[in-house]
């Protein structure tokens, strides 16, 4: 069934709202709720439809995941199909198609923490807990995933929960990081927030809603902080950079080079299948000639 743009009215719908009429999963007073707080996510943007990520964000934090109900509710809401929702939903890792646990253990297994010990992680959490990537276990407690880099490299190995940071971990530090969340005790991150918040609780922030807890805890850590540190210990600075002196030195000039200046895409090489094919032999000649000229 096609969405009917936001504000236009459908038969028989007796004045209802596209939120009203697409989203009937929610009950009245979750609805009104959502509602609201989308309204204050559209206000941000130029356009209704730029608020769509955010919005995945909101109905996660309410549902768990990105649940048919909330897809329905975010199409008709921003005047958009809800295949224009789903293509975006599936797109990013961070929306879930089905529900998530309590909490997202995420093992990073990119080469330098998957080197340090990552890999030896995911594989005791995999089996500590019965579940693969993208699983999670029977109570609802942890959905276990590999992630990508996140910037954290100097802590290596790195498992994150909820996005929160614990640093160079161990497949034994690991295992008692979620027991503890199995258990329902308090968990501190190693940087950041002095605890972790739940799966929907994050996705709330994600969607611009502050807990104001972002100054809480450590930020960077002393790996992070040690070029700063030792380059204040030995007086080193950064060279001062004038553009004019820095150009009268070297005969540079300031902004782009003109087509075929040094430095130009008319300079580069020709090694691409386009340039020595005949079409592009036949463009390079009008070029050549075209200079000349």
């Amino acid at each position: 069934m096609s969405v009917e743009h936001a504000g236009a009215a459908a038969p028989h719908d007796h004045g209802r709202t596209p939120g009203e009429r697409h989203a009937t999963g929610y009950d009245d007073e979750t609805r009104a709720r959502l509602t609201a707080d989308a309204q204050e996510i559209i206000a941000r943007y130029p356009q209704a439809r730029s608020a769509l990520l955010p919005m995945l964000h909101l109905v996660q934090s309410e549902d768990g995941y990105v649940s048919p109900r909330g897809i329905a509710f975010c199409a008709a809401t921003l005047g958009i199909s809800t295949a224009e929702v789903s293509a975006v939903a599936t797109f990013y890792t961070q929306y879930k198609r089905h529900p998530n646990g309590t909490y997202t253990v995420g093992v990073c297994t990119n080469t330098l923490c998957a080197v340090m010990g990552g890999d030896a992680i995911w594989e005791e959490l995999s089996e500590h807990l019965g579940i693969g990537h993208d699983e999670t276990t029977d109570d609802g407690a942890i959905t276990l995933e590999r992630i990508e880099c996140n910037a954290a490299c100097d802590y290596a190995p790195v498992v994150m929960v909820n996005w929160e940071f614990f640093d160079n971990q161990t497949p034994a530090s690991a295992v008692e990081v979620v027991d503890k969340l199995v258990e329902g005790a308090p968990v501190a991150p190693t940087r950041g927030a002095s605890s972790v918040c739940t799966f929907k609780q994050m996705s709330r922030v994600l969607a611009g809603f502050p807990d104001g807890r972002a100054d809480e805890g450590v930020g960077a850590g002393e790996a992070t902080l040690r070029g700063t540190l030792l380059a204040k210990e030995r007086g080193w600075t950064a060279p001062s950079f004038d553009a004019d002196e820095r150009a009268a030195a070297t005969g540079a000039t300031h902004g782009e080079p003109d087509a075929g200046e040094t430095q130009s895409s008319a300079d580069r090489p020709e090694t691409t299948p386009a340039d020595v094919s005949p079409a592009g032999e036949q463009r390079k000649q009008k070029s050549d000639d075209a200079k000349e000229s």
